[in-house]
């Protein structure tokens, strides 16, 4: 999609008439909005018609709510993957619904959309402010996950007898869409019921969001990681230490990993590819020059080298082969065919980073998420995400959040800083 066909308009469920209980806060108007673009070039496209450059709404509470708090109930489901932050988004929205609007009834749905389809038979847990006063401080979620579609007609129906006015969907694209199914459904019946969505993904792959929570956790656990491989490699002659770290479509844990602390050597990214031959010949260069090297690897990089399959998950992605595994023994092969002895130590800690709890900041970060996902539900927006763009919280249409992956551009100053910081030659 060109951004010039951008469209940022939030769906409404209707005016709002009862005035805001939350005291003590400023509003936000309707015409708050923040600008797409960031640079005085990109807009001169609008800026030489005289039209107003794309800009997303702003986040934060209304003066006026569409809601009656007294009247409704409010949902919470988490779905797919777990990573840091979970139950901070959790505990917020809970916390803003009772304190700031006077909320009493949350339904915690179990298991994922499993829990909205009542033949499954999972109990929705009521949420109350002394329940989750201390969830923040583990990992996961307490409400499971699970991945895979659902019946929209039959999500509905649960949601209708619960008399759930807003239903709050912690998730990734995957999620996003079933909501966004949800949303279409309700509005096919009538029913108000507003859809907000809270993006989730450890790999911040979502488009039109700056940053997603639990990213900066990741790159911060991520890090305790390419420190060992370093150490490790450091340690003994012709060593290599060789990390893999998630990010099945995009790199960008892998690249922030890198420019954490500066002693990665080679950093493999889904963005851009590179040939198993043209690696190793590096590789070895490196050893010796320097006899010790470090490999950070993404794990969807290099998915051409290994055998297709067709094999797809509960969500519907495909079953990636393991690049880590592959490249371990691919090395380990390369070399003992080179007669050149090695020591190689292979890390992954993607399952030890995805079960951390949140760190401060992004702790901080989930509580703000919440909050302004509440203010936007109260208000009746529905069938959109809250987002975070340059620097300030913004509701986007779900529409234009599952449109397209967000992936690091190659010709970014990411990866050439990426680059500058490895050293890496051109492995194409």
């Amino acid at each position: 999609m060109g951004d010039l066909e951008l469209d940022f308009t939030i769906e409404r469920l209707g005016e709002c008439r009862i005035p805001s209980p939350v005291r003590g806060i400023r509003f936000m108007g309707d015409d708050g909005h923040v600008l797409y673009h960031s640079h005085l070039e990109a807009m001169k496209p609008w800026l030489e018609r005289g039209t107003q450059p794309p800009a997303m709404e702003a986040a934060g509470p209304r003066e006026k709510i569409f809601f009656d708090p007294s009247k409704i109930a409010c949902g919470i489901v988490t779905c797919g993957g777990i990573c840091p932050g979970l139950n901070d988004v959790i505990r917020s929205i809970v916390f803003s619904l009772h304190y700031h609007y006077g909320v009493r009834k949350v339904y915690g749905f179990r298991f994922g959309y499993e829990g909205l389809v009542q033949r499954y038979g999972h109990t929705p847990l009521e949420l109350t402010p002394d329940s989750v006063s201390r969830i923040h401080e583990i990992g996961g979620t307490i409400l499971g996950s699970s991945r895979g579609p659902q019946e929209p007609s039959e999500m509905v129906s649960t949601l209708a007898d619960l008399n759930v006015g807003i239903l709050f969907t912690v998730g990734g694209d995957g999620t996003q869409r079933g909501a966004q199914k949800i949303a279409e459904e309700a509005t096919r019946r009538g029913l108000k019921i507003s859809i907000v969505g809270i993006p989730k993904t450890i790999d911040n792959d979502i488009s039109y969001i700056q940053a997603t929570f639990g990213f900066e956790t990741a790159v911060t656990e991520a890090r305790r990681a390419t420190y060992a491989a370093n150490t490790e490699a450091e340690a003994a002659r012709n060593s290599i230490g060789l990390v893999k770290l998630m990010g099945r479509d995009s790199g960008f844990i892998a690249a922030y990993s890198v420019l954490v602390n500066s002693h990665v050597n080679f950093c493999l990214v889904p963005e851009v590819p590179f040939s198993l031959d043209g690696f190793l010949g590096a590789l070895r260069q490196r050893l010796e020059r320097k006899c010790h090297a470090v490999v950070v690897v993404a794990e969807g990089a290099g998915q051409t080298l290994m055998e297709e399959t067709a094999e797809r998950d509960a969500s519907g992605n495909i079953k990636y082969g393991d690049i880590g595994i592959f490249l371990r023994d691919a090395i380990k092969d390369y070399f003992k065919q080179a007669k050149m002895e090695i020591n190689l130590k292979y890390i992954d800690p993607s399952y030890m980073i995805r079960s951390m709890p949140a760190n401060p900041h992004d702790s901080a970060f989930c509580l703000l998420l919440g909050q302004s996902a509440v203010h936007a539900g109260m208000s009746g927006r529905t069938n959109m995400v809250v987002s975070f763009w340059n620097h300030q919280f913004t509701h986007v249409p779900i529409t234009l959040a599952v449109s397209q992956r967000k992936k690091i551009d190659p010709q970014s100053m990411l990866w050439n800083s990426v680059l500058a910081v490895t050293g890496q030659p051109d492995m194409v």
